[in-house]
């Protein structure tokens, strides 16, 4: 039998009951609340945009935010092979071995609830992003967690990669883990690179190469042999090139260009099955690096901010995260390869909470997930004062 309906005695004159409105507020206003929320941009040029105060912000302050950028660019020289040169040409035995092009101007983005708030300069232009690189690294030894192919970030490497790069009774004791938060203290050769010759400490070279070796975990050491070990390593997992891995499972899906490219050494051909692979390198310290631009920086700053999920599909697990975040205990400003303003010690103007991808030079991708708000940089190195200003601007 059809199920009759019957009227509800408290609604017999037709007037919503006080438990209907409710459900039609929600009905009605919570979608349009979500959306605000979880906005992400389609492929390409398909991003929309509004203005400050309809995002919650001051106008006012956004222009004089971007006014800032403007007037505070890098002065240094744009050709960063002379650059790099002249950070890193006194390391012993330094050379350029990956490719390098000169830099455009200063340029930037800043995204409120996934909308663009801001844009100045060339944002389509491809340049040299350093040690932004780092992140992205960082972020496949996340996706082979999620896939089973490291099945532990606390796994001994050498369970993993067995050519004679973990044999020695130090390296056997590293982890995933110490090779993510760079306090491995790993010790070796890499592409015809020691790990010593990467920022000496001593400024005795004869104590160079017999340095005592820290616990791994004991001691944080930024040091580029090390990042490009990890990328090695994650290349012996993967089986296949990670600029490959990275355009298939994250920046095809985030609608990115076409234009990136993510370079390894001219000596940074391996042997993986057969094939000949590159192995890229975490930044741009002897060249090479990613090349990528603002806008598809920001894509990925945005896909952080959504927690690894894009469009409804999850991309990585949320738990990458919650891990990323955590301090290592030898330098609580760093965690997996993102930069944490812990103490506010980095950014002295912006919220604890942030955290944030930095390259030479002035490049960075800041991700505030308390105020659904991302900000990428490129070629302004100290953006204390540019944050403030944009963190002041920020009302609702």
């Amino acid at each position: 039998m059809p199920t009759r309906r019957t009227k509800d005695p408290a609604n017999a004159g037709g007037r919503p009951s006080s438990f209907v409105l409710p459900i039609l507020i929600a009905v009605l206003v919570l979608p349009v609340l979500l959306s605000a929320q979880t906005y992400v941009p389609g492929k390409g040029d398909d991003w929309e945009s509004r203005k400050p105060e309809q995002a919650g912000m001051d106008p006012r302050l956004v222009e004089r935010a971007v006014a800032f950028a403007k007037e505070n660019q890098n002065k240094d020289s744009k050709d960063l092979a002379a650059v790099i040169w002249s950070s890193w040409g006194r390391e012993p035995g330094f050379r350029i071995l990956g490719p390098t092009q000169p830099r455009g101007d200063t340029n930037g983005m800043i995204l409120r609830h996934g909308y663009v708030v801001a844009e100045w300069g060339d944002t389509r232009r491809v340049d040299m992003t350093f040690s932004v690189t780092k992140s992205f690294l960082s972020t496949l030894a996340g996706l082979a967690l999620d896939r089973g192919l490291i099945r532990d970030v606390h796994d001994p490497v050498k369970m993993y990669v067995q050519d004679g790069k973990f044999d020695s009774e130090h390296n056997a004791k590293i982890t995933w883990h110490h090779l993510l938060q760079q306090t491995s203290d790993w010790e070796g050769t890499l592409f015809d690179t020691p790990d010593w010759a990467d920022r000496p400490v001593s400024p005795k070279p004869e104590l160079w190469q017999r340095r005592p070796l820290n616990e791994p975990g004991a001691h944080f050491k930024y040091n580029d042999v090390r990042v490009n070990l990890l990328a090695y390593c994650l290349l012996q997992v993967w089986r296949r090139p990670l600029p490959q891995v990275l355009r298939e499972s994250l920046m095809d899906p985030i609608g990115a260009s076409n234009t990136w490219r993510w370079h390894g050494y001219e000596n940074s051909w391996v042997l993986v099955d057969g094939a000949q692979m590159q192995s890229v390198s975490g930044g741009g310290h002897f060249g090479g690096g990613l090349f990528i631009s603002t806008r598809d920086q920001a894509r990925f700053g945005l896909l952080f901010l959504r927690r690894g999920a894009w469009n409804g599909e999850r991309l990585f697990s949320e738990k990458w995260i919650d891990r990323l975040r955590v301090p290592a205990e030898a330098f609580s400003g760093y965690g997996y390869m993102w930069w944490l303003n812990t103490g506010k010690r980095r950014f002295k103007d912006a919220p604890e909470h942030v955290y944030f991808a930095a390259g030479t030079g002035g490049n960075f991708i800041v991700v505030d997930d308390k105020n659904d708000l991302v900000v990428v940089v490129r070629w302004m190195p100290n953006i204390n004062d540019f944050l403030k200003i944009v963190f002041d601007a920020v009302k609702e």
